[in-house]
């Protein structure tokens, strides 16, 4: 009984941490695959437009910041009644295994949510920086599937595999999100040391042996990952810090944290033909395409990108989390998917293993919000000038088809008597309509600048939401 106060009270009480602003910095150059089936599986991920993210792990029980909080790094708080002792803490942390048991778990009823809001991939979390596996691994007993986890006992305990059936069954593309930093393993926190922060506790090149078994451990969790889950397209490997590095000194942010990625991606791409690798931050020829975090660029980039955001405020489950508002989150897609980019959105499941029944309403309304605008959306590319004022562009990759979405500032569109817009290098429209409406529309076109003129009955419709759709016939 004390235990579950204590539990109920760590609930109320633990606060979330804002992860530092220079663990994730965007790399701001990019190397062109060599290999010829990667190119084509980018070719095909950039036409998806619209994937489903997944951050899960015993951190959910008690609503914290995913891993962050047994991070020792100087700008984590921690608070509930662990939180005096960081030793406590960790031990109380990683004892979250003996007690979760997700018996809500239907990835099924995820994949049929996210299919009809217009999602085509998934990423999910098979190990986060805390090291507990969500998959069955031989390389460690902290994971999911080990009896100490009540789950384990489930038939579907091995949720990593459930997941990527389940999503795969309905044609998503799959994404293996793995942390290269493991908090947990020995080797990477070395229990003679104390953590410092985020990085490996010792130099690795004192002690290369130390540091090649922890190589070793990463290269076989992946292999596990590569050929024990059916077909994945993409390997999203987190913790960019955990990178080669030629300083030297006693900063840990210099020690070189080296994995030979190279060989991770051999292998890897041996049993996973085109593998994409999303070695994030980490500029070069693992890192496919880039992944800003929870911002839209205000332009084009010219390589391949995703924006990963949440959609709440916080990455992992938290009770009282505030979910961004329908409207917000179609018209992110639209802005992401007028600059070229992907929207990878992260929902968090609970402690019971199931979502927010608020993310189930969020995505049935971009689901109809899709029925209606999803042609502007799939098999588009982005064309000059982008946007204009409150409207953005996207252009047909096989048809001569413009289509311009005009955002609402309300959820329910009210249109202008006229909107009006430049067009760039098209030297006669055919035909102008609106996604979801049968009225013919009257414009005039002169100079690269187009006036729509809106009927009365069509301003007053309530019909649309979020936006106005325009499609340009040429």
């Amino acid at each position: 009984m004390i235990q579950k106060l204590l539990f109920g009270l760590y609930l109320l009480v633990c606060s979330q941490v804002t992860l530092a602003q220079n663990v994730h910095e965007m790399s701001n150059t990019y190397q062109v695959p060599k290999d010829s089936l990667v190119r084509q599986k980018l070719a095909q991920w950039q036409d998806q437009k619209f994937g489903l993210f997944m951050h899960w792990g015993t951190y959910s029980q008690w609503g914290v910041a995913e891993s962050w909080t047994i991070c020792p790094d100087d700008w984590v708080t921690r608070t509930g009644p662990y939180s005096d002792d960081y030793f406590t803490y960790k031990k109380a942390y990683e004892n979250l295994q003996t007690t979760f048991n997700p018996v809500n778990f239907n990835p099924e009823k995820w994949a049929r949510a996210a299919k009809a809001a217009g999602m085509n991939y998934v990423v999910f979390t098979t190990k986060h920086h805390d090291g507990f596996s969500m998959f069955d691994t031989k390389q460690t007993d902290y994971k999911i599937t080990d009896p100490k986890t009540p789950f384990s006992k489930n038939p579907r305990s091995n949720v990593t595999k459930e997941i990527f059936n389940a999503f795969r069954k309905d044609n998503f593309m799959i994404g293996a999100y793995f942390s290269k930093p493991d908090w947990h393993n020995q080797n990477y926190w070395w229990p003679y040391y104390p953590p410092k922060d985020h990085n490996v506790n010792y130099d690795p090149q004192r002690y290369p042996e130390r540091w090649q078994k922890f190589k070793d451990f990463t290269y076989n969790q992946i292999e596990e990952l590569m050929t024990g889950y059916g077909k994945v397209d993409i390997l999203w490997l987190d913790g960019g810090w955990v990178r080669p590095s030629r300083e030297k000194g006693n900063d840990p942010q210099h020690y070189n944290q080296d994995l030979d990625m190279a060989k991770i991606a051999k292998m890897s791409r041996s049993y996973q033909p085109g593998l994409i690798m999303v070695d994030r931050t980490v500029a070069g020829e693992f890192e496919n395409y880039t992944t800003p975090e929870q911002e839209v660029p205000d332009k084009p980039l010219s390589y391949p990108w995703e924006t990963c955001m949440t959609i709440g405020k916080y990455w992992s489950y938290v009770p009282d989390d505030e979910f961004k508002p329908s409207r917000q989150l179609v018209q992110t897609l639209i802005k992401i998917v007028s600059r070229g980019g992907n929207l990878l959105l992260n929902i968090a499941p609970g402690p019971d293993g199931d979502w927010n029944p608020i993310a189930y309403q969020r995505l049935q309304d971009i689901a109809d919000w899709i029925k209606i605008n999803g042609k502007g959306i799939y098999g588009s590319e982005p064309v000059a000038p982008y946007s204009a004022g409150n409207i953005y562009f996207t252009k047909s990759k096989t048809e001569k088809k413009l289509y311009a979405f005009w955002l609402s500032e309300k959820d329910i569109v009210s249109l202008p008597a006229n909107v009006t817009f430049p067009v760039n290098d098209i030297k006669q429209i055919k035909k102008i309509s609106l996604l979801g409406s049968v009225q013919k529309l009257k414009w005039n076109y002169e100079s690269g600048l187009l006036n729509i003129q809106i009927p009365k009955t069509l301003q007053k419709s309530t019909t649309l939401k979020y936006s106005g759709a325009f499609v340009l016939e040429y």
